[in-house]
Order: structure tokens, then C-alpha cells, then sequence
């Protein structure tokens, strides 16, 4: 019990989990809207909207739980 509440405890590999939850999936849309974007411009239109508005929301929810604990 006293080992997991040591100060010396590194959480670098989580935040990094956290970060690429953040941007991951914003990234293969937008990857997804490039693809699209010369056969269905409507499509690649809504994959770009999609993107942006998932990073909005992670940096918002996800960068405020990052934020909390400092």
C-alpha cells in the first residue's frame, strides 16, 4: 500500500494515453475527409465538421480532467 502512494509514482505513459485519446480519432477523420474529399465533397465536409468538433470536445472534457489534478 505504501508503494502506490509514494511520490516517486510516473504517470508520463498515461498522459500520453490521454493525449492520443485527445487527437486520435480526430486525426483518422480528418485522414477519412482527405480521402473523401475527391469523390464526395459533401462527405468529406461533415468528416472535417465531425474532426474538429471531437477535438473541441476532448481538449474540453479530457484537458480539463489533465488540468484538475496539477
Amino acid at each position: 500500500m505504501i508503494h502506490f502512494l509514494s511520490p516517486n509514482m510516473n504517470f508520463d505513459g498515461l498522459i500520453l494515453f490521454i493525449i492520443a485519446i485527445m487527437i486520435g480519432p480526430a486525426i483518422v477523420l480528418a485522414i477519412l475527409g482527405f480521402i473523401l474529399l475527391k469523390k464526395n465533397k459533401k462527405a468529406a465536409k461533415v468528416m472535417f465538421i465531425l474532426a474538429a468538433v471531437y477535438v473541441i470536445i476532448s481538449f474540453g472534457a479530457c484537458g480539463a480532467i489533465l488540468l484538475g489534478g496539477v
